[in-house]
C-alpha cells in the first residue's frame, strides 16, 4: 500500500512542481466520470501506487449514493491488484487495454462487464497518438523525481509513459521515494519517432545503442497534481525451478547448438535474446548460464531475476527493456549492487523495446511462452478452451513475427495432466504457422522450419506428452486417410472435440 503523506520533497528539485503538491485523494477527485486514463506500468513495475487507491475509494462512495463512476484505463502492460484489481472490484473500469494479469479483473472481463480490447504492446502508443482509441483525459504516471529543469526521473518501467504524458489533457505525476534514486541513468528515452508520413528511421543498430535521452519531459501547465509516495512495486516472487521448467531449458540450448553448428547462429555469442515473463522464461536463461555462454545481448521487454542472475555471472552483457520487474530478493540483490547494474542495463519506452522493425533488423531471437498449439504450428497465447481471456498478447506477437527465430514454450501438459499443450487444431489463434518457428516442450523441439504441413504435425506429435501421443496419431492418420483431405488435414467434427471434452469431463484423454 502506498504512504500518501510523505513529507521529503528532495526528489522534487522544482519549485513549479513543488508547488502542486496535494493528496492523493485531492487528485483523484480531478478525475471525473467516463474518463480515459493512460496509468504508468508494466508488468507490475511502476504503477502509481496512491491515485488508484483513492479512486477506488471514490467510487465506493459514488456507487453507495448510487452514482455513476468508472473510468477507462490504457497501460503498458500489466500493473497490480492495487490498481487493476482494487478498481476492478469498485467496478470502476469500464474498458481496459492492453494486457492484464488480475483475477477479479479477468472475471469482468470475460463476463462482458469491462470491455477489453487485447493490442500488440508495440502498437499501442501509436494507435493512440493517432486518434484510434479515444482522447486521455489523465495520465497518471509514477516517477522516482523530477529535476531542476522540471525534467521527470522514470521509474522502474517506461510503457507508454512518454505517449500518454504528450497525449493527455491533463498530467498528474506520482513521485515514488521507494524507488532507488539510482535509477537515474537508466533510461533511454527516443523523442524520434513521429508518425506517418513523416516517420523516420530509428538510429538503433544494437541493444548497447543510446538514442535518447534519460528523462521524461511534460509541459509543466499540463501537470494538475504531484503527489508524493513511498510504495513499492508488485515484487512477485518466483517459484524454483521445476525439473519440468529445467528439461525446457536445456531442450532450447540444445536447439541453439543446432543452430549454432549450422552457421546460423554465431558460436557462443548467439544473436539478441528476448524472453517472455515467468518461470519457463527464467528456466531458459537459467540454461544458457549452464552451457557456459558469454557475453549475450538481450534486446527484450521484461528484465526478471533469472536476467540479474546472467548479468552477474557475464553471461549477459547487457539487457535493453522497458520494464525491471522483479521478485523481493531480486530488488533487494538490484538495489545492494545498483551501480553495477546499470552499466548493463538500459530501458527504453515499449514502442522501442517492441518495434518490429528494429526486432528484425537486429536479429532478435524470440522465446514466448504459449497456452496450447496444434499439430500445424498455429499457437494460442491468451484465450482458455478458446474462449475466455488470460491475459493478453502482450508482446509476443511483436517478436514472433518479426523475430529471427520465433520460439514458443510450454509444458506439455496442465491442469495435472487433463489438458495437453498440443492439440488437433488451436481453439483460438494468436499466432498463426506462418510466424511459428520451434515449439519447446520438456520432451524436445520442434524444428517447423521449411516443413511441409504434414511435416509439421509429425514433429509436433514427437515432442507432445507421451499420454496424448497416440491420441494425436490417431486423429492425425484418420485425417490423412479422408478422400480429398487436402493441404492440411483436418476431420472438422473432431477438430476441437479435445476442447469439448474437457468441459464435458474434466480431461482431454479418451476414456
Amino acid at each position: 500500500m502506498a504512504t500518501n503523506d510523505v513529507k521529503n520533497t528532495d526528489r522534487i528539485r522544482s519549485e513549479i512542481f513543488r508547488s502542486k503538491i496535494v493528496t492523493a485523494d485531492d487528485a483523484a477527485a480531478l478525475i471525473h466520470d467516463g474518463a480515459a486514463v493512460g496509468f504508468s506500468g508494466f508488468v507490475g513495475a511502476g504503477y502509481p501506487k496512491a491515485v488508484p487507491e483513492a479512486l477506488a475509494k471514490r467510487a465506493h462512495a459514488l456507487h453507495a449514493n448510487e452514482q455513476d463512476f468508472s473510468i477507462k484505463v490504457y497501460t503498458g502492460a500489466s500493473t497490480d491488484h492495487a490498481l487493476d484489481g482494487i478498481l476492478a472490484e469498485e467496478e470502476a473500469i469500464s474498458f481496459r487495454t492492453p494486457f492484464s494479469t488480475d483475477g477479479a479483473l479477468r472475471k469482468q472481463i470475460n463476463s462482458g462487464e469491462v470491455g477489453y480490447i487485447d493490442t500488440h504492446l508495440s502498437h499501442l502508443a501509436q494507435q493512440v497518438e493517432e486518434g484510434f482509441f479515444d482522447h486521455l483525459d489523465f495520465a497518471v504516471i509514477e516517477i522516482s523525481g523530477i529535476d531542476e529543469n522540471g525534467d521527470l526521473i522514470p521509474s522502474t518501467s517506461l510503457g507508454n509513459n512518454k505517449t500518454y504524458i504528450e497525449q493527455a489533457d491533463k498530467v498528474i505525476l506520482e513521485v515514488n521515494e521507494w524507488q532507488p534514486e539510482q535509477l537515474d541513468g537508466v533510461h533511454d528515452v527516443y523523442y524520434s519517432i513521429g508518425t506517418p508520413p513523416n516517420r523516420q528511421p530509428i538510429p538503433l543498430n544494437t541493444a548497447h545503442d543510446r538514442i535518447g535521452i534519460g528523462r521524461l519531459r511534460v509541459d509543466p501547465d499540463k501537470v494538475v497534481a504531484v503527489i508524493e509516495t513511498e510504495g513499492g512495486d508488485r515484487n512477485t516472487k518466483f517459484t524454483p525451478l521445476d525439473e519440468c521448467s529445467k528439461a525446457i531449458g536445456d531442450n532450447v540450448v540444445e536447439f541453439f547448438k543446432q543452430e549454432e553448428a549450422a552457421g546460423r547462429l554465431p558460436e557462443g555469442r548467439l544473436l539478441p535474446l528476448q524472453s517472455g515473463i515467468g518461470n519457463v522464461a527464467n528456466a531458459v536463461l537459467a540454461g544458457l548460464e549452464r552451457a557456459g555462454y558469454q557475453g549475450l545481448e538481450c534486446y527484450s521487454e521484461v528484465i526478471q531475476d533469472g536476467m540479474l542472475d546472467l548479468i552477474k555471472s557475464g553471461t549477459v552483457e547487457l539487457a535493453s527493456a522497458t520494464a525491471l520487474s522483479l521478485s523481493p530478493d531480486a530488488v533487494n540483490e538490484f538495489r545492494d549492487n545498483i551501480d553495477f547494474y546499470n552499466k548493463h542495463i538500459l530501458l527504453r519506452p515499449q514502442e522501442i523495446s517492441n518495434n518490429p522493425e528494429l526486432i528484425r533488423r537486429i536479429g532478435v531471437v524470440a522465446m514466448n511462452g504459449m497456452l496450447e498449439a496444434d499439430i500445424y504450428g498455429n499457437v494460442n497465447s491468451t484465450h482458455i478452451m478458446g474462449t475466455k481471456m488470460m491475459n493478453g498478447i502482450g508482446g509476443s506477437g511483436d517478436f514472433a513475427r518479426n523475430g529471427y527465430i520465433s520460439i514458443f514454450l510450454s509444458p506439455s501438459t496442465a491442469k495435472n495432466g487433463n489438458i495437453s499443450a498440443i492439440v488437433p487444431f488451436a481453439s483460438h489463434i494468436d499466432h498463426t504457422e506462418h510466424d511459428t518457428m520451434v515449439v519447446v516442450t520438456e520432451f524436445g523441439f520442434a524444428d517447423l522450419r521449411g516443413k511441409t504441413p504434414r511435416q509439421r504435425a509429425e514433429a509436433m506429435i514427437a515432442i507432445a506428452h507421451p499420454d496424448y501421443r497416440d491420441q494425436l496419431r490417431d486423429y492425425f492418420d484418420r485425417a490423412n486417410a479422408q478422400p480429398n483431405a487436402g493441404q492440411t488435414p483436418h476431420i472438422l467434427p473432431e477438430a476441437l472435440s479435445w476442447h469439448q471434452r474437457f468441459l464435458d469431463t474434466g480431461s482431454m484423454k479418451q476414456d
